[in-house]
């Protein structure tokens, strides 16, 4: 059963890829409204193939997966639709397009949804552009002549353009330095308190990590098998969560 607590709740999921090659096995999550949920696991546990299922983009080979109360299976296509438009995704390359200026890649949702003329599209389009510290005047730029970390800041933008509850980073920080890493981290958490929408995200980087997460979940051995703050999690006994957490990894995060 549903509850208005949760923006994502994962019950019971069996996950395959391939030939029925298990991936998850009897996997359960729940994201709440109000926090920022973090999701680790080591090389090949899943996790991008995980976001896909809460995203909807693939089908899970059992359990349910509802996304503000709504099953991607639901029949009524409607629900569904206005369930997309409540989610915003930043994914891991940023995944402008590149035929688009900087401009369009924001407007894109926009129009896709439609009921708004140009001019109120513009007005968002810079207005979230403002939103991640760029000038209207990037907005002819094409994705091509961008720094990582404008394509990062662009991607966010696009992402919140139709003002989301639930916003997913697929490793938000990747190819980062640490200056653009923490300029990047402190936009998001700035923005988040300002918009209060919850958050999604999955990463291996430390410093996004422990700056902006309430929860941590653990992928491992096929299921969550850990899900609780930061602090209880580092204290579990368990050979992934002690390599994630250690000592050396933590001091190149306080370094950062």
């Amino acid at each position: 059963m549903s509850d208005n607590a949760h923006v994502i709740e994962i019950e019971a999921l069996v996950n395959t890829v391939g030939a029925g090659l298990v991936l998850h096995r009897d996997l359960n999550l729940a994201v709440r409204r109000d926090e920022v949920l973090a999701l680790v696991g080591g090389s090949g546990s899943g996790k991008s193939q995980l976001l896909r299922v809460m995203l909807g983009l693939k089908q899970p080979h059992a359990g349910t997966v509802r996304v503000f109360g709504v099953s991607w299976t639901d029949p009524k296509w409607k629900r569904v639709r206005d369930a997309r438009r409540r989610m915003g995704m930043l994914f891991q390359n940023g995944a402008l397009y590149s035929a688009l200026s900087v401009y369009d890649n924001v407007a894109f949702p926009l129009r896709e949804r439609g009921g708004l003329s140009e001019n109120e599209i513009r007005a968002i389009v810079h207005a979230k552009l403002a939103q991640v510290e760029l000038d209207p005047s990037h907005g002819a730029l094409l994705p091509a002549s961008l720094s990582g970390g404008m394509v990062k800041r662009v991607a966010l933008a696009r992402a919140l353009a139709l003002s989301p509850e639930l916003l997913v980073l697929d490793e938000p920080t990747a190819g980062l330095d640490p200056d653009r890493t923490a300029r990047f981290v402190g936009l998001v958490k700035r923005l988040r308190a300002e918009q209060r929408f919850a958050v999604v995200m999955v990463t291996h980087d430390l410093h996004p990590l422990y700056e902006l997460s309430d929860r941590v979940a653990v992928l491992a051995e096929q299921h969550i098998i850990a899900c609780d703050s930061i602090a209880a999690v580092r204290k579990l006994d368990h050979r992934f969560i002690q390599n994630f957490f250690g000592p050396e990894r933590r001091r190149g995060a306080d370094s950062d």
